[in-house]
């Protein structure tokens, strides 16, 4: 049906033209202008015009459009959300099993939410999600240096499930940068935290900002210093989602009260596809320079960067699990509040008769010392590292198995203000560290081993003393 307009009307075709190739709104209806029989114009894009661009003209009250046009464009009702309190869902879902809290989560999101990958035990998220019922998708980060085994599980992954999984890759500019400037293996020298942002943490916001929920694998006994609290379900604290702005993502965990080997029991009860590193002693699996397998007496997130200090154990994914006093152990100032000298007001730990709790002049006669009467093994540590937590059986079995033997056995606690010093004098490298001071010798021998069981390190001192 044409459409009569006069002359005198404000809106000419050529303006209107002009705003539908500006904003490419989709075009509902048309009217053919008087006299110019070739000339359509963009209804959709006119109501849509009316935000102008700033150098447009200013309308004129005489357009004589109908109203009747617009029936094709009409007006949607504002929608009215209800805001969700999820921390109290969080705790009608604390008891929920993961297969409960799964099927919520996809229940409550549908297409927008993922679940999150890493290519390790998580694929039991995964399982989860199929046995819902429900249809549901998963994202991974490639962040091109992770180890072959990891891809092939990708791949069999996929296959197994019929999914096809969306992969995040970095910004190539940036890694360009960062490897032209420092090297391959910069995190060796001056920390992982940099790469990770790069390969890891800006590829999962880029995710992150297309969904408005996310899934995760964390549970609270893979890191005692950083996860021991996380709920189920939360308004993730770091990243934004989809609307943007905080509070616009929710995170899910449902394997957050489940233990690691209950993880692996449900994994081999479903006959889940896994990873073959887990096979070669990897527990915690990231990119190849930085994971390695754990053992014995070692805490399984202790495979990753291990050159570095127990408490730096986040490559920034899950930041928000580092508290205040977390922030603090970041920038060395041990964990929990501190105390004048820098030190932290937990609990202590190695503590036995059988072992001597050595002060800063002990541990600096013990230094000068270039005969001792006795020999002696010495341990470095941090109350609040979860490493020198996992060690502490072991250690105080030692101790007691020592006891007698002609051999001492103290502890030197090394972090806060005592840090620079044992850097400096005592080959502090990261918690713990172990020393041997021989009977005839002033400078003490490091353990040089990760292993921290009780014949591993009774093996070291017979063979030294």
């Amino acid at each position: 049906m044409a459409l009569s307009v006069s002359s005198s009307s404000s809106i000419s075709a050529s303006g209107l033209s002009r705003c539908s190739q500006e904003l490419k709104a989709p075009q509902f209806g048309s009217f053919k202008l008087l006299d110019r029989p070739t000339t359509f114009v963009n209804v959709s894009s006119q109501r849509r015009c009316a935000v102008k661009p700033v150098n447009a003209e200013p309308r004129r009250n005489d357009s004589i459009v109908p109203l009747a046009t617009t029936i094709a464009a009409p007006e949607v009702a504002e929608k009215v959300e209800v805001e969700e309190d999820f921390e109290n869902l969080a705790k009608d879902l604390a008891n929920g099993s993961p297969l409960e809290i799964m099927d919520k989560a996809l229940e409550k999101f549908g297409d927008d939410i993922a679940i999150a990958f890493s290519g390790a035990e998580d694929v039991a998220l995964i399982e989860y999600a199929k046995l819902t019922g429900r249809p549901f998708r998963v994202f991974s980060l490639d962040t091109g240096r992770l180890n072959p085994e990891t891809y092939q599980f990708f791949d069999q992954v996929e296959k197994h499930y019929g999914i096809r999984i969306e992969y995040m890759f970095p910004d190539a500019v940036e890694v360009q940068a960062l490897v032209r400037n420092k090297g391959l293996f910069s995190f060796y020298e001056d920390g992982h935290q940099e790469c990770c942002r790069i390969r890891k943490v800006r590829p999962l916001r880029r995710a992150l900002k297309g969904l408005r929920a996310w899934i995760t694998g964390q549970r609270k006994d893979q890191s005692p210093g950083t996860r021991s609290e996380i709920p189920v379900v939360q308004v993730d604290p770091v990243f934004e989602g989809l609307d943007g702005g905080a509070g616009s993502l929710i995170k899910w965990n449902p394997l957050a009260n489940v233990d690691g080997q209950d993880v692996w029991k449900f994994l081999r009860t479903m006959d889940v596809p896994v990873n073959f590193l887990h096979s070669q002693g990897y527990i915690s699996i990231g990119c190849e320079p930085c994971t390695r397998p754990v053992l014995p007496g070692q805490h399984e997130r202790e495979g990753r960067w291990w050159w570095e200090d127990a408490k730096a154990k986040e490559c920034g994914l899950h930041k928000g699990n580092l508290k205040q006093d977390n922030a603090a152990q970041l920038n060395g100032n041990g964990n929990g509040s501190a105390r004048p000298n820098g030190t932290a007001t937990v609990a202590d730990i190695f503590n036995s008769e059988n072992l001597v709790n050595l002060s800063r002049p002990g541990i600096e006669n013990l230094l000068r010392l270039e005969n001792r009467k006795e020999p002696w093994l010495v341990v470095l540590y941090a109350p609040w590292c979860q490493f020198c937590q996992g060690m502490e059986a072991s250690y105080v079995e030692l101790a007691d198995k020592l006891a007698g033997s002609g051999v001492k056995v103290g502890k030197f606690r090394a972090d806060g203000d005592q840090k620079e010093f044992s850097k400096q004098e005592l080959q502090l490298g990261s918690f713990p560290t172990i020393l041997f001071f021989p009977k005839h010798s002033s400078r003490p021998i490091k353990y040089p081993s990760e292993k921290r069981d009780v014949d591993s390190l009774m093996t070291f001192v017979n063979a030294l003393r």
